[in-house]
């Protein structure tokens, strides 16, 4: 239990981007699941604008500090590579 105002509204914050920060990192995820269940498939159309919209929400949360810009960066690195591994002999694990 906090012992002053400041603290009480710090915690009441920090409750609050959690809630926030953890909505996006299961959207994010979620969009992961897509790119490589398209991969999977070999459905290449599909994995590209999947890996598109994938791109697009790492970057909103790096610049928003949810997660941090290396990791939004490796993130996208290893799905563009899983789409462009369709169609070759090679298999994505």
């Amino acid at each position: 239990m906090a012992n002053t105002q400041s603290a009480a509204k710090r915690a009441r914050q920090t409750g609050q981007r959690t809630l926030r920060n953890k909505s996006i990192l299961t959207g994010l995820k979620r969009r992961q699941k897509r790119v490589l269940s398209a991969v999977a498939a070999g459905d290449r159309s599909q994995a590209e604008s999947e890996l598109k919209s994938l791109a697009s929400e790492l970057d909103k949360a790096a610049k928003r500090g949810v997660v941090h810009q290396n990791l939004a960066n490796r993130r996208k690195s290893k799905a563009a590579k899983a789409v462009s591994t369709i169609g070759s002999s090679k298999t994505s694990a």
